[in-house]
């Protein structure tokens, strides 16, 4: 079976439809499950097994909507809750069925907030630092963290096959220098356009138009826009978010249970 990354949840912190909220993007929600947004996070099936990108607090939906029974490893890419805050739905998957437990990979700056939320779940994961710039095998795939710019210390993951190159930045306000000329010319780019309209937070996330713009400087050869809040800055459908990034060659909509063969 050939590698493929699957986007679990498309959506930033609140999800859509959220409870609280009735602009057009959560009205669009409810009225139609597809256009519905869980937190976001990705899978990675490699040919030794499958690895999980973030837990978001969707990810049993998420797991049992995909059809998922097996978890080899976990990457976070952060310490935020729309990040990690799955983790304890692992606990039964590991005592019941795996048995052993999962090799969960946080960053450095986490391992004492993971020991501080979740006492009881020792018994659950190995728990290990990932280190940027260091690329980690996973079957036939490499996964490297690269740093991103949210605030805390959080990682994109760029992930290679034999022959394509994905990068996975779902939280991140640009890229550094660096970061940058290493994803020169990927095959994909998926990455935060959090927002649509006006960008709030500047220092964390991006917008839909800059997202654009980094997948132009990095000479991506697609750019997929996930982490979307429908309802931060400017409300917006999914409909007028595909209409918005249409002129746009190479430049797609994440939605949840979107597959990209590696």
């Amino acid at each position: 079976m050939p590698s493929s990354f699957k986007i679990l949840g498309s959506g930033a912190g609140p999800g859509a439809p959220s409870f609280f909220c009735d602009c057009p993007g959560c009205r669009e929600a409810r009225d139609n499950p597809a256009s519905a947004r869980t937190r976001s996070g990705a899978l990675i099936t490699t040919e030794q097994g499958n690895v999980l990108v973030d837990a978001p607090p969707d990810l049993r939906a998420q797991l049992i909507r995909e059809r998922v029974t097996r978890i080899d490893n976990v990457l976070l890419t952060h310490w935020h809750y729309d990040h990690f805050g799955g983790l304890g739905e692992l606990e039964y998957y590991v005592k019941l069925e795996r048995k052993e437990p999962i090799p969960l990979f946080l960053p450095p700056s986490a391992r004492a907030q993971f020991a501080a939320a979740f006492p009881n779940l020792s018994e659950v994961f190995r728990v290990f630092s990932w280190a940027f710039n260091l690329e980690y095998r996973f079957g036939d795939l490499g996964i490297t963290p690269l740093p991103a710019e949210h605030g805390v210390e959080t990682a994109g993951f760029l992930v290679k096959s034999p022959t394509k190159s994905l990068a996975y930045f779902p939280d991140t306000a640009g890229l550094s220098t660096a970061t940058a000329r290493i994803l020169e010319g990927v095959h994909w780019l998926v990455c935060d356009a959090t927002f649509y309209g006006e960008n709030w937070y500047p220092n964390s996330h991006m917008s839909v138009e800059q997202a654009i713009e980094l997948g132009r400087e990095v000479k991506a050869r697609h750019t997929v826009l996930t982490h979307l809040a429908v309802h931060y800055s400017q409300p917006a459908t999914s409909r007028e978010l595909a209409a918005a990034v249409a002129p746009h060659q190479g430049v797609s909509v994440a939605h949840d249970g979107m597959v990209i063969e590696l």
